[in-house]
């Protein structure tokens, strides 16, 4: 019996291909990568949470008291979210979230301080020194210290009217009344130029409270 013998570049040629093919299918199929690790709900809720404490306490007292009961229950519909899936955390995110609470309670505790001691009736005397940043008998002040004490109030007032309640715009037009009563018993022994500014932060103050009567009728 004659055996059939294949020729050897016949061998060659299909080892080479079937190499090719390996080849070209290892190619083909791109090696998987790990997927990237997420953070899940829960802590991009912390995340926003913690930004949210970190906004809330870099403010300035002036203003957050009329905001302050919106605040409290952005706190709480956050911090009841946070609470129901706490068990998701990491522990050194369920750390961060006890932190960033306790940061925000002693704030809002302080704020309620505060507002309670600002409801509390303000003597005259207290109110004065408050506008006026000192102690003084208006009635006897002398001629050269008005332009001053005008100065303090019309500051004052730019900066701490948007918070002041129809109380505190009292006792700032009272002490306004108080300094231009001096002022008509001395304003002869002050010079033009210091007259004209004292009539420019007269002018100006009126200015704002009247602003703040047209706002309170629009509101209503």
């Amino acid at each position: 019996m004659k055996r059939f013998v294949l020729p050897l570049s016949f061998v060659v040629a299909a080892f080479s291909a079937t190499t090719l093919d390996a080849s070209a299918q290892q190619k083909s199929t791109p090696a998987k990568k790990p997927a990237a690790s997420t953070p899940s709900a829960i802590e991009r809720d912390l995340d926003v949470f913690s930004d949210w404490v970190n906004d809330k306490l870099d403010r300035a007292e002036v203003g957050v008291r009329r905001e302050l009961p919106r605040i409290k229950e952005d706190f709480d519909r956050q911090s009841k979210r946070l609470d129901r899936a706490v068990d998701s955390l990491s522990n050194q995110s369920k750390r961060e979230y006890n932190t960033q609470k306790k940061r925000y309670q002693n704030w809002e505790s302080k704020q309620d301080s505060l507002d309670a001691a600002a409801r509390e009736p303000e003597t005259a005397s207290t109110a004065q020194r408050r506008l006026l940043n000192e102690t003084v008998t208006i009635s006897r002040a002398r001629a050269n210290e008005l332009p001053e004490l005008y100065l303090h109030l019309l500051e004052n007032t730019r900066a701490q009217r948007q918070g002041w309640t129809q109380a505190d715009w009292s006792a700032a037009s009272a002490v306004m009344d108080r300094l231009n009563a001096r002022y008509e018993q001395v304003r002869e022994q002050l010079p033009l130029e210091e007259r004209v500014r004292i009539r420019s932060m007269q002018g100006e103050f009126r200015t704002l409270e009247k602003a703040r009567n047209v706002k309170d009728i629009m509101r209503e």
